[in-house]
């Protein structure tokens, strides 16, 4: 007879997650503060997680941020409410804690755009480049990185470099094309996107500025250069957060993915936050991928301490370099811890 354990790790391998019965009536929230004190376990979440997770993080922030957070905790095992590439992140950082990530399937479109084989030649075509890559890629991109950054910081890093340095920047030609404008430097392009970020409509979000003409339109560099024209502000989550807690404005129109609306809201209760509209039939532009973490995979991740996260040492090494590279670069900067 299987073992609990064994079962587990059955699901893992069928389905990528956790897909056992959880006790009727049983209090998540209760359950998983129990197992974070008892296993010394520290959650990380990003802003566009399920309110109800972002509740019980004990860290909720942005890729830099995030980043930040795992390379300093002393916790004995990592759970992170995100996607894929974070953990692999968080693991990278801490090659000998456990990672665990609540559904393996929580991926990303953007880091999917960059498969590293395929990359790998089109470094090697171009020797004399450097290569800054958005956080948002796999161990795999990383591995063949110089720099990582993050929307954070990005602009930051690519002012650092000499101006005569040749640059490669992947995987997001948005954010890539937008650092391009804010430095005038031109760089070479990897021809990738988060698919999220790229279906916002410009003729709907023109119609909620006519309808909230006192509303700043804030924005994601992930999203379109058309989209991008339209906004009052562009930054990183957390600096888009910022900005509405900072700006005497009452009403904002926010043009990312709307986890980010529970925070913002809880930061300035009095102001009015509202999701810009996608282009297609949908009523939001909600990551199918962050919203594969429930409290029920959060829970059963952290009973079982599955599914976990695990990645080659010699990537891990390899990725580890442009990795703390940015970080140490974001600390010379005064980014964050």
């Amino acid at each position: 007879m299987q073992t609990d354990f064994e079962k587990a790790l059955t699901q893992v391998g069928k389905k990528g997650f956790l897909d056992l019965d959880v006790p009727a009536g049983l209090d998540l929230v209760a359950e998983i503060a129990r197992l974070k004190q008892e296993k010394n376990i520290v959650l990380l979440a990003h802003y566009y997680q399920e309110s109800e997770i972002q509740e019980i993080a004990d860290y909720i922030g942005d890729s830099l941020g995030l980043a930040q957070a795992a390379a300093k905790t002393d916790a004995d095992m990592i759970l992170f409410a995100g996607v894929h590439f974070m953990a692999e992140t968080a693991k990278i950082l801490n090659p000998t804690k456990k990672v665990l990530l609540p559904d393996l399937n929580a991926g990303c479109s953007l880091s999917d755009s960059c498969p590293p084989p395929i990359f790998k030649t089109f470094r090697e075509a171009h020797p004399d480049h450097l290569v800054i890559s958005y956080i948002n890629c796999s161990a795999g991109i990383k591995a063949l990185s110089d720099i990582i950054c993050t929307s954070s910081n990005a602009q930051l890093i690519v002012d650092s470099l000499p101006k005569d340095q040749k640059i490669i920047f992947a995987p997001d030609k948005n954010l890539g094309a937008f650092i391009s404008k804010q430095t005038g430097r031109e760089m070479l392009l990897w021809n990738g996107a988060c698919f999220v970020h790229e279906i916002f409509s410009r003729q709907r979000i023109a119609q909620l500025k006519i309808r909230h003409p006192n509303a700043p339109v804030i924005a994601h560099p992930e999203c379109e250069e058309g989209v991008l024209q339209q906004a009052d502000f562009i930054g990183s989550t957390t600096q888009m957060i910022k900005y509405t807690m900072d700006t005497p404005a009452q009403e904002f129109i926010v043009v990312t993915e709307p986890g980010i609306l529970y925070s913002m809201q809880k930061e300035s209760p009095h102001k009015m936050f509202i999701s810009a509209p996608p282009d297609n039939t949908c009523a939001c532009n909600n990551c199918p991928h962050m919203k594969l973490n429930t409290l029920e995979k959060v829970y059963l991740a952290m009973q079982y301490e599955l599914p976990e996260v695990t990645i080659p040492q010699e990537l891990m090494t390899s990725a580890l370099q442009p990795l703390q590279r940015m970080l140490d670069l974001s600390k010379q900067f005064g980014l964050g811890g």
